[in-house]
């Protein structure tokens, strides 16, 4: 067996594993079709923190520290920890904030997408499409010159802070000093138990460093290279085993109404996704794949989580958020404004490279 043959191996593990924990955690206890959201996780933390006052999304959740630093763990063991960045930082900071604001209007970042979409909530369909379409105009502006340019080894171990702010985190469960908040009620007191929960994230977060699987980075190879990306099996097996599971476990239930955490606003639900696509290309992968880069060491996806965070408080806090009554006012012009900021940040970066 060579080298891909592996690497092919452990992506489709990759996805097998998150596909299967993605539905079992629900199970377990976690919002139902959101065993794992990457983006309500950090809006949930970032509520635990006291970033935002609403009462029923505050839950500092163990899986989101368990991917971050089951990366670090796997990075130090594969000798593939290493300082570096440079790159846009302070666009990066923004397109995590909009990263975030984008999975807000849609309820979900995408893995949830496609595990709402196993589950059979056909709201989701739209945020499919929206997703596809912004990686395509995130590949088509990528092969046109658009880039964040390179990045640099650092050797002040910068690397090390994002590790160490987790491990924090971690820390701040555990010991739940006063100034930690958890939901008594909504879907932030919904929750596997913890150890499972956090036990779960390492697991994950160690066999996406491995694989570097990614929801939108198979898609985004899918446009490069066609099927030829093995990324396309990790795909397919995440799909695969949610769709199993969710039918074994009596929560596949077809339809557009009573889907939980989804709403009607269709248009929206694809704007949102188009969002999210066209940022994760730009800056090189979505929630879930910047927390396992920043468990690299990757300064840059570090500054893109603490974006993360920012974008889970003022979605929260701004009204930003869609519920299941639809997308609000300030939601719609988040979004819209997302999108411009990439349109023009695009043509300018376009025009400095040419």
């Amino acid at each position: 067996m060579n080298l891909r043959d592996r690497n092919l191996w452990v992506v489709i593990l990759s996805g097998l594993a998150l596909g299967t924990l993605g539905v079992l955690l629900a199970v377990w206890g976690n919002p139902a079709n959101s065993g794992i959201c990457v983006s309500c996780f950090i809006e949930n933390s970032a509520g635990a923190l006291g970033m935002h006052n609403n009462a029923r999304m505050q839950y500092l959740r163990p899986e989101l520290i368990g991917f971050l630093l089951g990366a670090v763990a796997s990075a130090v063991i594969g000798r593939e920890f290493k300082s570096r960045g440079g790159s846009a930082p302070l666009l990066r900071l923004v397109s995590g904030i909009f990263l975030i604001i984008g999975c807000s209007v849609f309820i979900g970042c995408p893995i949830k997408l496609l595990l709402r979409l196993t589950a059979g909530d056909l709201t989701a369909v739209a945020g499919v499409a929206g997703l596809v379409g912004g990686v395509w105009i995130g590949v088509k502006m990528a092969v046109n010159g658009v880039e964040l340019g390179p990045q640099q080894s650092e050797g002040t171990g910068g690397g090390l802070v994002m590790p160490f702010v987790f491990l924090l985190l971690l820390a701040f469960f555990i010991a739940r000093p006063e100034f930690i908040i958890f939901s008594a009620k909504g879907s932030g007191a919904e929750a596997a138990p913890w150890l499972i929960a956090l036990g779960s994230g390492l697991l994950l977060g160690a066999l996406a460093q491995r694989s570097q699987f990614c929801i939108t980075g198979s898609i985004r190879d899918l446009f490069l290279v066609g099927v030829r990306t093995y990324l396309i099996w990790g795909l397919g097996a995440f799909l695969l085993s949610a769709f199993v599971l969710s039918l074994a476990t009596g929560r596949l239930h077809v339809g557009l109404y009573g889907q939980p955490g989804a709403h009607l606003d269709h248009l929206w639900s694809f704007l949102g996704m188009l969002l999210v696509g066209w940022v994760s290309v730009l800056i090189g992968g979505c929630p879930f794949r910047q927390l396992v880069k920043a468990g690299e060491g990757n300064t840059d996806a570090g500054l893109v989580v603490v974006g993360m965070f920012i974008g889970g408080a003022v979605s929260q806090s701004w009204g930003i958020a869609a519920t299941a009554a639809g997308v609000p006012f300030y939601g719609k012009v988040a979004v819209l404004l997302g999108l411009a900021l990439l349109s023009a940040v695009s043509l300018f970066i376009r025009q400095r490279i040419k």
